[in-house]
């Protein structure tokens, strides 16, 4: 429950992060978005709720969730380095107008910090959903939304309530023609 109620310091992060990405897929960009283990599953959950349908019914909206295809990530990591996984795609998928989401509880995976550095490098925004101190991914991050506890079930929780927050604020300002961003 404290978890819960620490999230209400996030909520101007959380609100710039939606404007970011709400500016990003009205101005036909796209979201790429990452993670590893259950911080995967979490990205591969927001593009089922931006591509397919969170509560309005509503076109889809441009999300692509990364590592995700074994081929490819198989490749990348066998070919140039596990840590090179997202960042390849990246660089291969990724326009300056697009937003990079990465999902990292400990703040230190190689290879999303690999993603936000080249995201950086092209000048795509980037939002991170964190856990812990933030880590080496808090100073990459245009934005971050760090769950500041030490447990990773704690943390994952915390990133869901977020993600779900974001999605209800996301789904408004993208659906409404004429939505305030």
């Amino acid at each position: 429950m404290s978890v819960l109620a620490s999230l209400e310091e996030l909520e101007p992060a959380l609100a710039r992060s939606v404007y970011k990405c709400a500016v990003s897929l009205k101005g036909g960009g796209k979201l790429l978005i990452c993670g590893n283990g259950g911080s995967a599953a979490e990205a591969m959950h927001l593009v089922g709720e931006l591509v397919g349908r969170y509560k309005k019914d509503r076109a889809p909206l441009a999300a692509i969730s990364l590592g995700t295809d074994p081929a490819l990530t198989t490749c990348v990591g066998n070919d140039y380095s596990y840590e090179e996984i997202f960042s390849r795609q990246v660089r291969g998928l990724g326009r300056p107008g697009d937003v990079l989401i990465a999902f990292t509880t400990s703040g230190r995976s190689p290879n999303v910090i690999h993603a936000l550095k080249a995201a950086k490098e092209m000048g795509i925004e980037s939002v991170a959903f964190l856990g812990k101190d933030g880590g080496p991914a808090l100073a990459l991050a245009n934005e971050a939304l760090v769950v500041r506890h030490t447990d990773t079930a704690r943390i994952q929780e915390g990133h869901q309530f977020l993600m779900h927050s974001f999605m209800d604020l996301l789904e408004v300002a993208v659906a409404e023609p004429n939505a305030k961003l």
